[in-house]
């Protein structure tokens, strides 16, 4: 990848960290605020969704940063909010301290997503961007599916302590990878640019027609990633009736074929254009979205069972293709003056459709399971 061996171990212990830290706390986020706080699961979800909103003006503001000061010094900044964020849920008691908490939390994780592809951008290049990507994408993968693993034995401790040692071991992950990210060397001439400052801010991010559509082409697509997590358990338990516990069996065989196959994967695509490699991908999310529609018409639990899985290997297909390839398509046609207001700006097509998918998925399967899988 044109990287020392010191920054790449460095920085894949990094990346391990922070989705193990992060997978420790995601699978108990609604549980931890309702045991810690007594408040319903509905009214959880209603103050995490308002966190996230409020976080959303830090999209921008983060890459005004990146192109300022550089993406490394900002994605330290994001680490440490996030890690006062964690440690600030220990001492969560209401609603109002977890407001105050999870949208500091929210401010780290909205900053993180905006400058960790900035970063990514200054230190490689072309196909090696690409592998780097895929990579990351494994060890993350992984690390969510390690750290959920961990929070499950913790939480079998079935103690209000166990609870908040979650939170703090996350708190404690986030600040570990800020100390590994500020004893990364320099990544080399690429990370910060020397000549004049090109202007226009983010005037000139919108008027970048292809940068605004392929922004605009993403949000859709990243609406529909969210319904192996959002609405598939709702649809397989109130429509298909099954048991409960096969939603995680789909979104492990999802999370371990990413982790398992994303390099290999890119390695094969990388030889062809991004824009194909990404237009399959959504095609093959189409046919995942019908193939789940009807599962729904299939007789007999083991039929449902089996094309339920079928179309989560499609999915999961689905998102080896358009993932990690969109991530570089995105970085690639971004001009590099402006690399951190592009950059932010893309994310806008993820964080507001993750933003918006708790209630427009599960609205539409209340609607019809038909009309969901057809959106």
């Amino acid at each position: 990848m044109g990287l020392s061996r010191s920054f790449q171990r460095r920085y894949w212990l990094c990346m391990t960290v922070d989705a193990v830290g992060y997978g420790i706390y995601l699978p108990l986020s609604l549980i931890y605020f309702h045991r810690v706080t007594g408040l319903s699961l509905t009214r959880v979800g209603f103050v995490i969704t308002v966190a996230s909103l409020l976080a959303l003006v830090s999209t921008p503001l983060t890459g005004s940063l990146v192109d300022r000061y550089g993406a490394r010094t900002v994605l330290l900044g994001g680490y440490l909010v996030r890690a006062a964020g964690f440690g600030g849920y220990a001492l969560v008691r209401n609603q109002t301290e977890m407001l105050l908490a999870a949208t500091v939390a929210a401010f780290g994780t909205t900053s993180f997503s905006s400058a960790i592809p900035a970063f990514v951008s200054e230190i490689a290049k072309g196909p090696s961007r690409d592998k780097l990507i895929a990579v990351q994408r494994s060890v993350r993968n992984a690390g969510l599916g390690a750290g959920a693993l961990a929070a499950s034995a913790i939480i079998s401790l079935h103690s209000l302590a166990a609870y908040h040692s979650i939170v703090l071991c996350s708190s404690a992950a986030f600040l570990a990878a800020a100390l590994l990210v500020a004893g990364l060397p320099s990544p080399g001439p690429v990370a910060r640019r020397g000549g004049p400052r090109k202007r226009g801010g983010y005037r000139a991010v919108i008027r970048n027609r292809p940068f605004l559509l392929l922004t605009l082409a993403t949000a859709p697509v990243a609406l529909g990633y969210m319904t192996l997590s959002v609405s598939l358990p709702v649809y397989m338990i109130q429509v298909l009736h099954v048991v409960p516990s096969w939603a995680g069996v789909m979104y492990a065989i999802n999370t371990a074929g990413i982790a398992l196959l994303q390099l290999p994967v890119t390695r094969l695509v990388v030889k062809h254009r991004r824009t194909r490699a990404c237009a399959l991908g959504e095609m093959l999310f189409a046919l995942a979205f019908i193939l789940y529609a009807a599962a729904s018409m299939l007789p007999g639990t083991g039929a449902v069972l089996g094309g339920l899985v079928v179309a989560t290997i499609v999915f999961t297909f689905a998102e080896l293709l358009h993932g990690a390839t969109s991530s570089a398509l995105s970085a690639s046609a971004a001009p590099e003056e402006l690399r951190g207001r592009h950059l932010a700006f893309f994310q806008f097509a993820w964080t507001i459709p993750i933003a918006v998918a708790p209630a427009v998925l599960t609205a539409l399967v209340a609607l019809s399971p038909y009309a969901l899988w057809l959106v």
